[in-house]
């Protein structure tokens, strides 16, 4: 066992619980905050189930994945507009029940909580078809192009998933003022991948063919 590793793994998912937590129910003003639970729950136990498979099965993703510090000057800048936004968001919904601003139907939260689980369904797939797949933009030694599966259908199908999984927490959260927040995201997302595929073109052999081959990027038939 790489105790290391299972370290690092561990203290992330633990401080990532504890600033959520703190983000929305500090601004709540109380515990008492269901929806806010009730996203904590859908995020983080996926997300824990998610760390031991890839523990076990796979550590040398699991590190990649792990590795949030970026290189590209402009993916710098993406990543901090990305920490404002979500920073924001959750802070907004945990006001906005607080403060009772404005509530959505029932049926919204509902929906939204199944979008979220099978957008993570979708993504649980992308790293299970891409093993080179990290969280900064970077080309692996001996990394190979991924053309089958989703990445048949587009070019970076992990980004579709956090499209629909980022859109739908704002919705689960029952704060639509966080929702507008959160439509950044997209925007953010179209110049990750512009400078993403510059870096893909330039250092991973056979993507410009790729690119011929795959279309669209997030969509298919869109974008």
């Amino acid at each position: 066992m790489d105790i290391k590793l299972f370290s690092q793994a561990l203290t992330k998912f633990i401080l990532g619980l504890i600033i959520i937590s703190l983000l929305l129910f500090i601004p709540a003003g109380t515990l008492n905050y269901s929806n806010g639970w009730l996203f904590i729950a859908l995020l983080f136990i996926p997300m824990f189930v998610a760390g031991i498979i890839m523990f076990i099965t796979s550590p040398d993703l699991l590190k990649r994945r792990l590795n949030a510090k970026e290189e590209e000057n402009e993916q710098k800048i993406v990543i901090l507009i990305s920490g404002i936004m979500f920073f924001l968001a959750f802070i907004i919904a945990g006001l906005n029940f607080r403060f009772e601003w404005f509530k959505l139907p029932q049926i919204v939260i509902i929906l939204a909580s199944i979008i979220f689980l099978l957008s993570y369904v979708m993504y649980a797939e992308v790293l299970r078809e891409n093993a080179y797949l990290s969280r900064t933009v970077e080309v692996s030694e001996n990394q190979k192009v991924v053309d089958s599966g989703l990445y048949g259908l587009v070019r970076h199908p992990m980004y579709t998933s956090t499209i629909f999984l980022f859109l739908s927490m704002p919705l689960i959260l029952d704060s639509l003022f966080s929702f507008i927040i959160m439509l950044i995201y997209p925007i953010i997302i179209f110049f990750r991948i512009k400078n993403e595929e510059k870096v893909l073109e330039n250092e991973l052999e056979g993507y410009r063919e790729y690119k011929e081959k795959v279309k669209y990027k997030i969509i298919p038939y869109i974008w």
